[in-house]
């Protein structure tokens, strides 16, 4: 049997049972019509006191691997054996996500504008009010991506790494790299960064797909993190040492447009100066080689041959 979902205005943990697991759709603005525009909330409030736990998914539309990490996250907690409370948002960006697209109605990134405001545009109202109603509430986020169109991602983290508590945070996801990134930058992250909120950034994989691997990678470091917070009995899988710390990263874009294959695989290491893409013109003539301006390691690449001046090429991280 499927159990009923309740809307809400606001989150009353007064009114949220213990023991069990509660679905809701929490009221943020209106459509055009004066039709409620609700995003989905999955919470799992223990019978212990404890922390608020926050997972987001689906800030951008076609992030979609988030998604199931949660679904299979709430299917596997016991909240009869839970400490605090978990809060799952499988899809934060509904708008987008039933557009299929990445960015908001009026053609912003909602991940760029955190944290909107009170009297601001379509995209900032709608922003102001996911922190004023959800993540004030919380005492840790993880928020789940992916990449965007016609690029791949590695499994990787984007964490404060100069804060040790979300440091830790990162090093329990057991990524294959994480990439230093400070709070105030625009994103949830850095805006929960902003409020005290513990948060790292979880890139899970690519767009518009559900890819299991990535999914259960997932699962795993979130089980890890509860309990590390003491929020499960679970048991913890060990730390990686193998996860690859970088100090920052940046893109690669090219100068002229064309056909381009980007030469190296994601986690791959490349040297200064090796060849990292080829860019052809119409005809097939190669018109450019471009070389790795530095040591680092690929934690993203286009993989769309379609490449026009300005395009992205290549994600490279600078190992710490």
């Amino acid at each position: 049997m499927i159990e009923s979902v309740k809307t809400i205005s606001a989150l009353d943990f007064t009114s949220i049972p213990r023991g069990v697991i509660s679905r809701y759709y929490l009221k943020l603005v209106e459509d055009g019509m004066g039709v409620p525009i609700q995003i989905p909330l999955m919470v799992a409030r223990g019978n212990e006191d404890g922390p608020t736990f926050g997972l987001t998914a689906a800030v951008h539309g076609n992030e979609l691997n988030g998604i199931p990490v949660i679904q299979r996250l709430f299917k596997e907690i016991d909240p009869l054996r839970l400490s605090g409370t978990v809060i799952g948002v499988p899809i934060l960006n509904v708008p987008s996500y039933l557009r299929k697209k990445r960015r908001f109605l009026d053609g912003v990134d909602l991940n760029h504008i955190m944290p909107g405001k009170k009297d601001g545009t379509v995209s900032q109202v709608y922003a102001w009010r996911v922190v004023e109603k959800l993540v004030k509430h919380f005492d840790y986020l993880l928020d789940l991506h992916t990449a965007s169109n016609g690029r791949i991602n590695s499994y990787y983290i984007r964490a404060d790494m100069s804060d040790e508590t979300v440091r830790k945070m990162a090093l329990l996801q057991n990524a294959q790299i994480i990439v230093h990134n400070p709070p105030s930058d625009g994103t949830l992250r850095g805006t929960a960064g902003e409020l005290e909120i513990p948060a790292i950034t979880l890139e899970v994989g690519n767009p518009n797909l559900f890819q299991k691997g990535m999914i259960r990678d997932g699962l795993t470091g979130i089980h890890n993190l509860l309990s590390h917070l003491r929020m499960t009995d679970s048991e913890m899988e060990e730390i990686s040492d193998e996860t690859v710390i970088c100090k920052r990263s940046f893109w690669m874009y090219s100068d002229s447009g064309g056909l381009i294959t980007v030469h190296p695989n994601v986690t791959d290491l490349v040297n200064k100066g090796d060849r990292i893409a080829t860019l052809r013109n119409i005809f097939g003539d190669i018109i450019k080689e471009y070389e790795a301006p530095c040591d680092g390691i690929v934690i993203g690449k286009s993989v769309s041959p379609v490449n026009q001046t300005g395009g992205r090429i290549l994600h490279l991280g600078i190992v710490k």
